[in-house]
């Protein structure tokens, strides 16, 4: 544009410059359309300024699982080990779980819902991940206490976990108390917790709030074995418990206490906008839970046994 009788010439802006405007765009504008502009372009979004964040949680719902691969090898290697968020839904295999734990030197949001990692690959990896400080393994089936056990010791840094599953996908087993024992025993930095519909029972979540003191939001709607009262929380005067009863179309409430006033800022993942993409991308180059909502949260959720 022309201001004071000048143009703004945008191909000389500095590639991290270039690079903050570009990631506000969607992935198949930058991957396609960007580096057809000019060259200075092409530059910026072919190195790691764009990368550094790398949110394809949306795309990926849709992908084939060789796709999903390819892209993530792309942007990773873009990143050139500046990445520092990741959000994607299903990695088909531990292979790409190592590959993002092989690039994690700044990574502190990791989020892999719907992931078919198990066990023996986390315990693998987790000594990778050391800078992460908020992780999602929603709903990935295959993984347990050992996992989180591993994710815990390795993961010093760790301030915040979502381990929400759906009702069904828990109906097999009799207690998850093992996984509430993992948490309380080597996650005490932890500030906010998600554990929606885990099998936990009230001493599990008990031990929790004992071992981890500087939590700011428990999320255990769904978990029907937790019975907490308002003398269980008080003396956690940043505490706000949401739960275990969730709020439906019947009209069932759930409840929550609250002591003081609540401020979580110290992670994105209660803001993330939504993804903007078609979810269409031509080859390569192309949340049962989203969040936290404690007016709307969980109205479409399962209702209680």
């Amino acid at each position: 544009m022309e201001e004071d009788g000048e143009f703004r010439c945008w191909d000389e802006l500095l590639p991290d410059a270039l690079g903050l405007i570009f990631k506000n765009l969607p992935l198949q504008e930058i991957l396609t359309v960007i580096p057809r502009v000019c060259k200075s372009w092409r530059r910026a979004v072919s190195g790691s300024y764009c990368w550094q964040d790398i949110d394809i949680e949306q795309w990926s719902q849709q992908c084939r699982p060789e796709i999903l691969d390819r892209m993530l090898q792309m942007l990773i290697t873009r990143s050139s080990g500046s990445l520092r968020k990741l959000c994607v839904t299903g990695l088909p295999n531990g292979q790409s779980f190592s590959l993002i734990a092989d690039n994690a030197k700044s990574l502190r949001t990791l989020r892999l819902p719907r992931s078919e990692i198990s066990d023996s690959v986390v315990e693998q990896v987790a000594g990778r991940l050391s800078s992460v400080t908020f992780l999602d393994v929603s709903y990935c089936r295959n993984i347990g206490a050992p996992a989180l056990e591993a994710i815990g010791k390795n993961c010093k840094l760790l301030m915040g976990l979502r381990r929400t599953m759906h009702p069904l996908e828990v109906v097999d087993k009799l207690s998850q108390d093992d996984e509430a024992l993992a948490i309380a025993t080597t996650m005490p930095k932890l500030k906010q917790l998600e554990v929606a519909y885990l099998l936990f029972s009230t001493e599990g979540v008990l031990k929790i709030l004992e071992c981890c003191p500087d939590l700011e939001l428990l999320d255990v709607r769904g978990c029907w074995h937790v019975k907490l009262d308002e003398s269980s929380v008080k003396k956690f005067s940043r505490l706000k418990v949401v739960g275990p009863l969730v709020v439906d179309y019947f009209g069932m409430k759930g409840w929550d206490f609250v002591a003081g006033d609540v401020c979580i800022d110290y992670d994105d993942e209660m803001s993330d906008g939504d993804w903007e993409d078609d979810q269409s991308m031509e080859d390569v180059e192309m949340r049962f839970y989203d969040g936290f909502d404690s007016e709307n949260a969980a109205f479409d959720w399962p209702l209680s046994p």
